[in-house]
């Protein structure tokens, strides 16, 4: 699929990976639709997109919440006349050991914690795989839907929840891609591991360090570098059912 007049739903598209990806994929001319919660930062994301030379439009809803993600799909579909693609980027966390006993002090991870990742992370990529699906399939569109998994898929310490969601969205898929093959539309993922973002600068020094060493190539990734694969997702029409591990070699 060529981007160039594409509209393409990005969710958490105001910072970090989803606004890296909003403006590379601007930049190759799609047209955004970009999801989120923070008005203002959407607003500046919006803007960068269409300083790129695209259009771009913003869209406040919580991916967690039916009615919310039903309107804005509908919302997207006639404000652009169209819908060929979208980024599940929309991501929590809320970490923490499943049991944890420090200084004579036992504590638990929350059924709130497990919850809220659950509820944005996995069902929130339910939601908006569906609503984007469905209003493709009503409008006679093809093309491509990109779920970001992570490197915590297959289990890290103190992520069960996490752990567990983006598992269960590198699983849902392989499920989609045979599901919707028949209609035109790919679905495919990408697993990042350790990315520059606002979240690994606010890190000690000393941590990143370690952190990097175990590496392979000795760095973390770029935000680029997962846009351009997610570009690589929508223009290869070949490319369905699997993940992209984009991890510098971490996950052997």
């Amino acid at each position: 699929m060529q981007l160039n007049d594409k509209v393409i739903i990005i969710t958490g598209g105001c910072q970090g990976l989803g606004r890296s990806m909003a403006e590379y994929l601007a930049a190759k001319g799609a047209r955004l639709a970009l999801v989120d919660l923070n008005a203002e930062k959407l607003d500046a994301a919006v803007t960068a997109c269409r300083a790129a030379g695209s259009e771009a439009r913003a869209y406040l809803c919580n991916v967690a919440r039916e009615e919310e993600v039903m309107r804005m799909v509908d919302q997207v579909a006639k404000d652009f006349g169209a819908i060929n693609g979208l980024v599940n980027n929309a991501g929590i966390l809320r970490d923490g050991l499943t049991v944890k006993l420090k200084d004579g002090e036992l504590t638990t991870l929350s059924l709130a914690q497990w919850q809220a990742v659950i509820d944005v992370n996995l069902t929130g990529v339910f939601l908006c795989t569906r609503e984007v699906a469905a209003k493709m399939v009503e409008l006679g569109s093809q093309g491509a839907i990109v779920n970001i998994s992570s490197i915590s898929r297959a289990g890290n310490m103190g992520q069960a929840n996490y752990s567990a969601a983006k598992a269960g969205v590198a699983a849902d898929t392989v499920v989609w891609a045979r599901e919707l093959a028949r209609y035109g539309i790919r679905v495919a993922a990408i697993a990042p591991g350790f990315i520059e973002t606002e979240m690994t600068a606010s890190m000690r020094p000393e941590a990143l360090e370690k952190m990097t060493a175990g590496i392979p190539l000795k760095r973390m990734g770029t935000p680029a570098e997962i846009a351009h694969a997610a570009a690589f997702i929508f223009e290869n029409d070949y490319f369905t059912g699997r993940v992209i591990e984009l991890d510098g070699g971490l996950r052997m």
